[in-house]
């Protein structure tokens, strides 16, 4: 069975170390994948070499990205053969009714704001961890 690896995108430094100690302290010792803007995340998936590698368990994408938006990097990955099913999360600060409904008409499976507080940060990133990675069903290979 391969390892089960989360794909963090994320820009801001302080949400990455906060995302990164959360899921340690709720004991997720699955290796994470950092970088830190749109264009990183669609060369993890789609630079020459790539297609053999194994896909993340789930992605956890931020919105506002520098390079390439989060939005964008969502609909590149769902018109991919190879990673149209992959669960993507969007873990953001956005409150904006039109980037949830975005974010769900291209397809991703969930949608979670950042809360501010540190406490609501670590819950929240620890539930994501459990169901993505221990609970969830991911589709069978094609």
């Amino acid at each position: 069975m391969r390892e089960k690896v989360i794909l963090l995108v994320e820009d801001n430094r302080n949400d990455e170390e906060l995302t990164l100690r959360s899921l340690k302290r709720a004991n997720v010792v699955n290796k994470i994948v950092v970088v830190r803007d749109g264009a990183a995340a669609l060369d993890y998936f789609f630079a020459a070499g790539r297609e053999s590698l194994d896909l993340p368990a789930v992605v956890l994408l931020d919105l506002k990205l520098p390079k390439v938006d989060g939005l964008e990097v969502l609909r590149r990955i769902r018109n991919n053969e190879r990673t149209k099913l992959l669960p993507v999360v969007l873990l953001t600060s956005s409150n904006e009714d039109k980037d949830r409904l975005e974010s769900y008409t291209l397809g991703a499976n969930s949608y979670v704001r950042k809360p501010v507080e540190f406490t609501a940060f670590t819950s929240a990133v620890t539930q994501l961890g459990i169901y993505w990675l221990l609970l969830n069903e991911p589709p069978p290979s094609q």
